[in-house]
């Protein structure tokens, strides 16, 4: 099973929301064959704490337009890697470091990439 429409339209949004404040290499993995409390990983980078919470800020706004709040927020005080759980996607927002360290796509290497629809310069599907 694939991730549902409903899923890739929320996640298409909280791409949209990141690249506006320049948020880099934003991917979406569909992660719906691998694990069952998600459909979609929406991976995306800063390169400093403050354009950290910039990104989460916009991402929930947009969401939030939507009538979508997270379900659970993680890391926010620190600002190096934020996680916000909408059930049927989690979008993971890192400082550049942290995303080189932990490396999720590689994770899912093997997950398929959801085209986004967004310029080169903001999405990293190609990097991959």
């Amino acid at each position: 099973m694939s991730a549902t429409d409903s899923s890739i339209a929320l996640t298409k949004a909280a791409a949209l929301a990141a690249a506006d404040k320049l948020a880099q290499d934003i991917v979406a993995i569909d992660v719906s064959e691998r694990l069952a409390i998600t459909d979609i990983f929406l991976v995306a980078s800063a390169s400093n704490e403050r354009q950290v919470n910039a990104i989460v800020d916009a991402v929930e706004d947009a969401l939030m337009l939507l009538d979508r709040k997270p379900k659970r927020r993680e890391g926010r005080r620190e600002g190096r890697w934020v996680l916000l759980d909408y059930g049927d996607i989690v979008v993971h927002i890192q400082h550049e470091e942290d995303r080189v360290f932990y490396a999720l796509e590689r994770l899912y290497n093997e997950s398929p990439i959801i085209d986004l629809g967004l310029d080169a310069s903001a999405s990293g599907a190609a990097a991959r």
